[in-house]
């Protein structure tokens, strides 16, 4: 087509020991004012036609800057070496050559489908967009094509849906929507960066089977970007670790888990969390109890009308001294709402009795409850944005200190946090150093010490380690373990990771829908389930 640069044709899977993408030597800095810093060194890998390769490693490894650096997507980056693909070396392509690539011969699904897809568009305009530039279809074919790769991906009513927006997609429609898109050219190579983390257990479980189905079906030769493991065990041919930007193993899969070369290989495999806590006395008494707590959300509907929605149903539940309740269920469940209304911190309207230390909270002001808030604290699900980014370490960790115990003197509260800071292995050093200046896991060890430090009874666990790799996920559940049995304390812990919750809860409770369909010993119901529910999310969890 006039005005398109000349294809760049992927290799065929005939051509015998003939790699559809090859990387070699990859280097990759970045511009600073100081002047540059390289993330990657001397990368090297292929991918064979029709072969799903995962590459994995923690946050900062350089997964993700080498899947960007396939397609030259990298800002402000300076490569070095090669990237082969259909005869050509990618990186020493035009923009406008790449432009000629990307989508068309190699797509790429993002992590964050909310990121990725424009929220002033439907996803069928998006879909569409896509087909008509690199096919030159006219808006009906396109259209056409858009709802049939919609229906592909299983997503229900595609006809309707062609023309939904983003937000009223949910998480995993919303991901079908940009694999959909991502198929639009029917590329040869298909990147999938952490396509799942940001999804609840069972829906990654069908989202792998999804693209396990269309990578059989269109024969794609798939790079995986990831540090979910039992995906990648479930899902990969072969597996290359990073470490530091550096690739240091590279094994099929069942290899890789069996007989790991590289000790780094094995600590991340060695990373699922494991069981540790104490047995609690049958006599502990119970510091929370619940009665009948319900959630109900009101907002408009047209000019006049109001719509309510019911997002927590009559639960009854209790959380002993020494003891960690786990609340589990997929995202809209009201596992996190149902946490906020304990605490007394819903926006919705709350309903029920709410008992802490035998004390009826569930009508107390403001005012009233604010002596309490030093017993019950919070952590929350995100370090990154739970943090003021313009207050110092010593200004996060001492606030709490600064309205609950204003009788210390400077000099005290800076000893209170020093000795907090060194409790969740951080040092006394970082007390003037901003947020931004931390890796997740340390970001994540403040939370904890800001929360501790007014030396509460009762901790909100929200999703604490959703957002971190499974390594340093692990040491943050070490962590509250060694925590809890020294300062006797009580958690809820919310979470959809059921592996965390088989480690860390003495009792869980499953919740679908806003009810409690489910609870009992951890142990006992993970081992015999009675619900459909509950043995779905555990299949989904552990089948891998």
């Amino acid at each position: 087509m006039a005005g398109h640069p000349p294809p760049i044709v992927a290799p065929t899977s005939a051509v015998a020991g003939t790699p559809v993408l090859a990387v070699r030597n990859l280097s990759v800095e970045f511009s600073t004012a100081s002047g540059s810093t390289r993330v990657l060194h001397d990368v090297d890998f292929e991918l064979a036609a029709g072969e799903k390769l995962a590459i994995v490693g923690e946050s900062g490894s350089g997964k993700t800057v080498t899947a960007l650096a396939v397609l030259q997507l990298n800002a402000d980056a300076h490569y070095g070496g090669e990237v082969r693909f259909g005869g050509q070396n990618l990186l020493a392509c035009s923009e406008r050559q790449m432009r000629g690539v990307r989508g068309r011969e190699i797509a790429m699904i993002f992590q964050e489908p909310m990121t990725a897809l424009n929220p002033l568009y439907s996803v069928g305009e998006q879909i569409c967009e896509a087909i008509e530039l690199h096919e030159g279809l006219t808006r009906a074919q396109a259209r056409r094509k858009a709802i049939e790769l919609l229906g592909r991906t299983r997503i229900q009513e595609p006809e309707r849906r062609v023309d939904s927006y983003p937000h009223e997609l949910s998480g995993g429609q919303r991901q079908r929507a940009t694999i959909a898109m991502a198929l639009a050219c029917n590329p040869t190579v298909l990147i999938a960066d952490e396509p799942t983390t940001a999804l609840d257990v069972t829906i990654r479980k069908r989202i792998v089977a999804l693209l396990d189905e269309l990578q059989r079906e269109l024969g794609l030769s798939v790079l995986l970007i990831t540090h979910d493991l039992p995906m990648v065990r479930a899902f990969a041919d072969r597996v290359a670790v990073m470490q530091d930007g550096r690739l240091i193993e590279t094994a099929e899969t069942e290899q890789l888990f069996s007989a790991p070369a590289h000790a780094y290989t094995r600590q991340l495999i060695d990373s699922r969390p494991q069981r540790a806590i104490e047995a609690l006395p049958d006599d502990a008494a119970p510091l929370v109890r619940a009665r009948g707590v319900g959630v109900r959300f009101t907002s408009r509907k047209g000019w006049f009308g109001r719509a309510t929605f019911e997002a927590v149903r009559d639960v009854d539940l209790e959380v002993r001294r020494g003891e960690t309740l786990g609340v589990v269920g997929e995202s809209g469940s009201g596992k996190t709402t149902l946490g906020m209304a304990l605490w007394r911190l819903n926006a919705g309207e709350a309903r029920g009795e709410i008992e802490f230390d035998g004390q009826r909270i569930d009508a107390l002001s403001g005012a009233r409850m604010r002596p309490l808030r030093r017993r019950m604290q919070v952590i929350f699900q995100d370090p990154y944005n739970s943090l003021s980014p313009r207050l110092t370490v010593e200004a996060l960790v001492g606030e709490g200190l600064a309205l609950h115990r204003p009788e210390l003197s400077a000099a005290q509260r800076r000893d209170e946090i020093v000795a907090m800071l060194e409790e969740v292995d951080l040092q006394a050093n970082m007390l003037q150093r901003y947020p931004h200046e931390f890796s997740g896991g340390q970001r994540q060890r403040i939370a904890i010490a800001r929360a501790l430090v007014v030396r509460p009874e009762l901790l909100l666990l929200d999703e604490p380690t959703s957002a971190l790799d499974v390594s340093v996920g692990k040491q943050v559940l070490d962590l509250l373990t060694q925590l809890q049995k020294s300062h006797a304390l009580s958690y809820l812990f919310i979470t959809h990771d059921l592996a965390v919750i088989r480690a860390m809860a003495h009792r869980v409770v499953v919740m679908k829908e806003g009810r409690v369909v489910e609870r009992g010993e951890t142990l006992a119901l993970f081992a015999a389930p009675r619900e459909a529910y509950t043995r779905e999310l555990l299949a989904a969890a552990f089948d891998s």
